[in-house]
């Protein structure tokens, strides 16, 4: 745990020396020239109760929108083939809504985990607040990580969700470690938020022992409908700070652009990697927002003299 006044030098200081440590930090855990690749689906869409001012599957909003049902098996596993050929080595499935209840829904999720497990393929799960024995069951299933975003900082979680607390979230991930799955736990830069926001937020990660895997860091996409519509995009120099932040005080885990990285420029990206950036998702969609392009992606890795992780060097 590092304390707050800390987070904030770190955060706070030069830009040079910001990236400069970062860059440091990186280099020591990680081969830089390398990055993960993961592929997101939706596998449930839409139509959830609860009331997060980002999201355009919540049903307080009005939005484009369609909710679907649970995803069939057939249309994953072609779906998680795919991602595979194209070089991704992490399948992520996200679920919309509080929760995903017992019953037939959560028995096909688990048979898909262990489906897209047998593909070669890591296999994430996003399903919402879950308990300790829904815990365990994913991870007698092969499940390798569960996601599950604390979003920003506690003291402004309140003014973005009333639906559920901050603490409901802290426990679905304390759920998880005790079940022995690897933790993927970020947040949104965009929301309104303030610089001081962003390092309690940071700050928060560091109480979570042991760390988080994985740390997707995303970019709001503002949707039509959404109370956060009108919101303005982030400077980039904001989301770059945050990135070098989160590796040096997380120098093990995988940082991950996640959503909102079609609105960052080739160069924007590029600095992101240099400062420890090294997982992205890819695919043109990412649940209900604009992805990137695999081959844009291809394109720059190869302009940068970078490559997938896992592939030939």
């Amino acid at each position: 745990m590092k304390a707050l006044a800390a987070i904030r030098a770190l955060h706070d200081q030069p830009l040079p020396e910001l990236v400069y440590q970062a860059m440091t930090v990186h280099r020591q855990k990680w081969d830089p020239t390398r990055l993960q690749h993961c592929t997101l689906d939706s596998l449930r869409t839409g139509a959830c109760a609860e009331d997060c001012a980002y999201c355009a599957q919540s049903a307080h909003h009005t939005t484009e929108v369609k909710p679907d049902p649970l995803k069939g098996r057939e249309s994953v596993l072609a779906g998680a083939c795919s991602a595979l050929e194209a070089g991704s080595t992490r399948y992520c499935m996200a679920t919309s809504g509080r929760s995903l209840e017992e019953g037939p829904d959560f028995d096909a999720v688990l048979d898909i985990v262990r489906e897209v497990r047998a593909l070669g393929l890591e296999a994430c799960v996003s399903l919402g607040l879950i308990n300790a024995e829904q815990a365990k069951r994913l991870k007698d299933a092969g499940c390798t990580v569960y996601n599950h975003n604390l979003d920003t900082s506690r003291l402004m979680y309140g003014r973005l969700v009333s639906t559920h607390t901050f603490d409901e979230r802290l426990a679905t991930i304390r759920a998880v470690r005790e079940a022995g799955l690897q933790v993927c736990c970020g947040g949104i830069l965009g929301l309104g938020e303030t610089g001081e926001d962003r390092i309690h937020f940071l700050h928060e990660l560091t109480l979570l022992d042991p760390p988080p895997e994985a740390i997707p860091l995303n970019i709001l996409v503002p949707i039509p409908g959404t109370p956060l519509e009108g919101m303005p995009p982030v400077p980039v120099i904001d989301v770059i700070r945050v990135i070098a932040t989160a590796r040096i005080l997380f120098p093990s885990s995988r940082i991950r652009l996640a959503a909102g990285r079609s609105s960052l420029s080739d160069e924007a990206q590029a600095l992101a990697f240099l400062c420890g950036a090294n997982s992205i998702f890819t695919g043109v969609k990412l649940l209900t927002t604009q992805g990137c392009d695999a081959k844009a992606d291809q394109a720059l890795l190869m302009t940068l003299g970078m490559g997938m992780e896992g592939a030939p060097a």
